[in-house]
């Protein structure tokens, strides 16, 4: 199929600026990107744009889509369908699941599944142990060829020697180890974050450190082995810091945050599950750490970590409730409107995170550009709404920012040239 995008808001890397352009998509590709195309095909369908931004579409190297084996919390259809509607064309899934994909044939069943029901481009995790246990390693050298990087997330990998194992494993394969760091001895039960709100309403607190000494750990094992090494949901000032030195020393290590870590702080807990995560909501000092990070290029990218729950294990409070909140659906209209709107970040360095950086590090998604695949988002900036999680696609319905007023509305995504979400 052929057709026109028409009076898009585009950004040039050439110019650094935003311009309004035609688009050209034929059979799943950008064909031509200039302005006035609709003179030279008059006959073409057209889909007008006008006062509305064309970005490429969002990758997200961080989600939960809970199948094989949680279907009731999450499908891949409706997970990806979440995706599509938050403007995400690439997201990486997470390997949380039943059965874990630690052997080729998990894998492989995952990946079937995925063919099957996934609206989006969708890259499995591999497994870094046997069933994330920690213990032994998974089928690394035969899973490699077919996953987009190897994490235990929901889980640290516990010993240190199993770890180092790995990354010199994963080095060897040219694979991204993806760490979720967490020192269970320094845990103590805790399930908020070790801060004045934990100690005000008598919560048990999960201490800063907790998350910091095992991301201490693994920088110095992927300086030694030399690995590919990407650090999920960082969430304080240390942290920050440990992977600005570890950068600056020359260790290949990237990193993300999520959302609700640099917009929310444990200040606006709620005795509400929809403020339970893991990592937990820090500091206001975390907070700032964070946005700082993004500005100078420690964090390197922004993911949701959408861990979508049912709507019972979401209610028993702080502390029973399970960890884990919904994201895609919301993400780019909570960052465009807290970051962009309130002038911390320019547009462009929003889309550099959601989209170019991963881009980059994970080797997924592509730029608007001829002959690449027409993988894109469309969104209405100007559009005020109020986050309303029974509008989500998402199982999932629990979030610390439902009745939140923001702008950025997702209007439409293709991926590859296919309309796969369009508002009302």
């Amino acid at each position: 199929m052929t057709f026109l995008l028409t009076n898009g808001t585009l950004y040039s890397r050439n110019t650094g600026q935003w311009h309004t352009a035609d688009m050209k998509i034929e059979d799943g590709f950008i064909t031509a990107v200039e302005p006035h195309l609709k003179q030279a095909h008059p006959n073409l369908p057209v889909i007008d744009l006008a006062g509305k931004h064309v970005f490429p579409g969002l990758i997200d190297v961080h989600v939960h889509f809970r199948e094989p084996g949680f279907s009731i919390k999450e499908t891949i259809d409706t997970g990806s369908m979440a995706a599509a509607h938050g403007g995400f064309t690439h997201v990486c899934a997470m390997p949380n699941l039943n059965p874990v994909p630690d052997t080729l044939e998990h894998l492989m069943f995952e990946k079937e599944m995925i063919r099957a029901e996934a609206r989006i481009h969708v890259y499995p995790y591999a497994s870094i142990t046997m069933q994330e246990k920690g213990e032994e390693l998974s089928e690394m050298d035969r899973t490699a060829p077919e996953c987009i990087a190897f994490s235990d997330d929901g889980k640290g990998v516990q010993n240190e020697e199993i770890m180092r194992k790995a990354m010199l494993k994963a080095a060897a394969l040219h694979k991204i180890i993806a760490a979720h760091c967490e020192d269970n001895s320094l845990l103590h039960g805790g399930y908020i974050h070790a801060g004045t709100y934990a100690e005000l309403h008598h919560h048990r607190g999960i201490s800063s450190e907790s998350e910091w000494k095992q991301i201490e750990r693994d920088l110095k094992l992927a300086a030694e082995t030399h690995c590919r090494y990407h650090v999920c949901h960082i969430s304080t000032a240390e942290s920050v810091d440990l992977i600005r030195k570890a950068k600056a020393a020359g260790t290949d290590v990237s990193c993300e945050t999520c959302p609700h870590y640099l917009t929310l702080s444990d200040k606006d807990l709620q005795e509400d599950g929809r403020f339970k995560m893991n990592p937990p909501l820090r500091s206001e000092r975390d907070r700032a750490a964070l946005i700082e990070g993004l500005l100078d290029g420690t964090i390197d990218m922004i993911a949701t970590d959408h861990a979508p729950h049912t709507a019972e294990e979401k209610s028993r409070g702080l502390e029973k409730s399970l960890m884990g909140v919904t994201g895609l659906e919301c993400a780019f209209p909570v960052l465009y409107t807290e970051l962009v709107r309130s002038g911390i970040l320019p547009l462009e360095k929003l889309i550099e995170l959601m989209h170019d950086n991963p881009s980059r590090r994970f080797g997924i998604g592509s730029e608007l550009e001829p002959g690449k695949p027409a993988d894109l988002c469309i969104f209405d900036l100007n559009k005020e709404e109020i986050i309303d999680p029974e509008k989500f696609l998402s199982k999932g319905k629990s979030t610390p920012f439902a009745g939140k007023k923001v702008f950025g509305h997702c209007n439409k995504t293709f991926v590859q040239g296919e309309l796969v979400w369009q508002d009302a």
